[in-house]
């Protein structure tokens, strides 16, 4: 389906570039993982939002979601995959299937830290950050999931019941995690191979495999789109938060510090008015 803008991040920063796009007539979709997944669920009191003292970060998040259904935004939850530069805009794989904007403003929020050793070398070799994708590739084959989301055991389960033969590591045992499939305690991991993926090495245990799906909640900006310039750790952006690619705006924590609702927001804001106004240029 085609949008005028996709908005990658469903935190402060993206819903309220999704707002400000939509109240300029903007069709405006907003791509994230499950509230439950974002930063900021995870704070239980929020005390210098103005105006909003003393609520959780999840009933922020609740409010900020209702104000952008309100007002038309579409919302699809899962995992942005990657973009890739049209001539009339951007194709973005979302899971599976591909959406389509004439513009794009990156949410998606801080890096998701530094590469595993092996995950950029073996990426399409063997290492994937989507089951749904690549699941039939490894049927009757041994996988390694690296949960780090919350909806990570669901795809652990649904890569068994594909026919995989799945290792889940991760820090800690999760809820929902299908107890056919064996745990192991791992905090770090390095990913193993010479052209394609043989083994990962998880908790002081190495686990002989063919694939390895790292699930993550989101993909890091560099990983998204290429060519995007960096300031550091940080997406590099101007006033207009518009960064060195045509069409591609940028808002929130991946910009930089200081990492607070206050600045994701008047940040959002100003992504989601430029990006319109590109539009009406174009």
């Amino acid at each position: 389906m085609n949008y005028d803008v996709i908005v990658i991040g469903g935190g402060p920063a993206g819903l309220s570039a999704a707002v400000q796009a939509r109240v300029r007539n903007k069709s405006v979709l907003v791509v994230s993982a499950p509230a439950a997944d974002l930063p900021l669920a995870r704070a239980q009191r929020v005390d210098n939002y103005l105006g909003l003292p003393g609520l959780s970060g999840t009933e922020l998040l609740a409010r900020f979601d209702a104000h952008a259904r309100e007002l038309g935004v579409e919302r699809r939850y899962g995992k942005a995959l990657n973009a890739m530069p049209t001539e009339g805009g951007f194709f973005v794989a979302v899971e599976s299937d591909v959406v389509e904007g004439r513009a794009l403003i990156l949410a998606c929020g801080v890096g998701q830290g530094t590469p595993y050793p092996g995950e950029l070398e073996l990426l399409g070799a063997g290492v994937s950050y989507c089951a749904t994708c690549d699941g039939m590739l490894y049927r009757g084959k041994n996988v390694v999931v690296v949960g780090r989301s919350s909806h990570a055991p669901e795809e652990a389960n649904y890569l068994q019941g594909l026919g995989c033969h799945v290792t889940y590591a991760a820090p800690r045992r999760p809820e929902g995690l299908s107890p056919e499939i064996p745990f192991v305690k791992a905090g770090e991991v390095a990913i193993l191979g010479d052209g394609a993926v043989t083994a990962v090495q998880a908790g002081g245990q190495l686990l002989p495999c063919e694939g390895v799906f790292l699930l993550r909640s989101a993909v890091s900006p560099g990983q998204l789109l290429p060519g995007l310039a960096f300031d550091g750790p940080y997406l590099q952006v101007n006033r207009d938060m518009a960064t060195n690619l045509p069409g591609v705006f940028a808002a929130g924590d991946c910009t930089g510090l200081p990492l607070q609702v206050s600045k994701a927001v008047g940040e959002g804001l100003v992504a989601g008015l430029r990006a319109a106004e590109y539009l009406d240029r174009a």
